[in-house]
């Protein structure tokens, strides 16, 4: 059950996340969609583009859950996974105050990502104009390395997981959240980006991510530590 309610968590991050997604992803994407070649179809490769960013994140999530696997199976107790479970549900509490434009303590620590984005980069680069779909999946694949408070959140979730089977699980849910958002960015840039930078849609988007964490560390505090 609990592996069920973590995989709507972070579907459910990705998908109210989008207010996030529009100002940090939006112009990115757009900017990914300006440089499609006419000659192929434009929503198969803005699809195929998320497609490479899913799959990156799926990555991060297998090397999460594999990381913890090995701690896991040297140390026979669940009490790490409690702790990073409290700490995942703590950070989507604070990214739920980031998303509602009402802490920006959140975004800060979207710079951890910053020195392997600068070395990523150079390969994006390289890969603009898009001339082939493999580049365009390829640009995916780099795309889902871009720091991210929201990716940060759910890492922590598979790192809490204890199987990279798990991990991968979490991330893959947590990106097929965002994909509705990012595929409609890339295909109404700008009529979507304005709605979602919407003031009273941010604030509701990040007060529901606020609520799901409380529900969640309310849980963890009645099944663990209630007498």
């Amino acid at each position: 059950m609990q592996q069920e309610i973590t995989v709507l968590t972070l579907f459910l991050l990705g998908f109210f996340g989008g207010t996030h997604c529009a100002g940090m992803c939006g112009g990115l994407s757009s900017a990914f969609a300006l440089h499609l070649p006419p000659h192929i179809g434009r929503v198969w490769l803005i699809l195929l583009m998320n497609l490479g960013r899913i799959s990156s994140y799926t990555l991060i999530g297998a090397l999460m859950g594999a990381l913890s696997q090995a701690g896991m199976l040297l140390d026979h107790t669940r009490t790490l996974q409690l702790v990073l479970f409290a700490a995942a549900n703590l950070l989507l509490l604070m990214m739920g105050l980031y998303l509602s434009g009402i802490s920006a303590a959140a975004g800060k620590i979207e710079t951890l990502g910053k020195p392997v984005w600068r070395r990523l980069n150079p390969l994006l680069n390289r890969l603009l104009p898009i001339r082939s779909v493999p580049a365009c999946f390829g640009i995916g694949l780099l795309w889902g390395w871009l720091p991210c408070g929201l990716v940060y959140n759910a890492s922590l979730y598979a790192l809490g997981s204890g199987s990279a089977l798990k991990g991968a699980l979490y991330l893959a849910a947590f990106g097929l959240g965002t994909l509705p958002n990012l595929l409609a960015m890339g295909i109404f840039a700008s009529c979507l980006q304005r709605v979602l930078q919407n003031r009273r849609i941010r604030l509701a988007a990040g007060l529901l991510v606020c609520a799901w964490a409380l529900w969640q560390l309310a849980l963890l505090w009645r099944n663990h530590f209630s007498a």
